[in-house]
């Protein structure tokens, strides 16, 4: 994926470009988390998109980059997006990472391997790739499917989105 490149270091905003759906393609609320660092960097940020009118987001879309804290996960433990997914809709029931598997996928003239991530809570979808700067792409829905048609609607968004001030 070589239009996706790293950016200059600022402490207001990411550093790397965010990959996820425009959000003037989503029909619903959309709602943006940074992952700040002790040293102010940003550690990751994931899109909350909500297509059930307040009821709670129908899918989260994180970008982490190497290093992150976030990215360490113990055996069984759930991606950082599908904990936040859950924490948001309030359920607090115990989910466990059952199995990963992997996955050709194409995104234009891209191939991504894919991770498909199959969890405890049915309910959940959840796929991971990485992309050629490092930085790990999770997507994880609610009672909705992740199909190869969403990859194509990925893109860098623009850095001012997530500057603060």
């Amino acid at each position: 994926m070589s239009f996706l490149r790293r950016r200059s270091a600022a402490p207001t905003g990411p550093d790397f470009d965010v990959l996820a759906m425009d959000p003037g393609d989503w029909p619903g609320n959309l709602g943006a988390g940074l992952l700040p660092g002790p040293d102010g960097s940003c550690q990751g940020i994931f899109l909350r998109y909500d297509l059930f009118g307040g009821r709670g987001p129908a899918m989260l879309i994180g970008n982490l980059p190497e290093g992150s804290p976030a990215r360490e996960l113990d055996e069984g433990q759930v991606p950082f997006e599908v904990a936040q997914l859950l924490a948001a809709l309030g359920n607090e029931e115990p989910v466990t990472v059952l199995d990963i598997e992997d996955t050709p996928v194409m995104q234009g003239d891209n191939l991504l391997i894919v991770r498909r991530v199959k969890l405890s809570e049915g309910r959940i979808a959840c796929s991971q790739f990485d992309r050629s700067d490092g930085v790990l792409v999770t997507i994880a829905t609610w009672d909705r499917p992740i199909t190869d048609d969403l990859y194509q609607l990925l893109k860098p968004l623009p850095a001012e989105m997530f500057q603060q001030g």
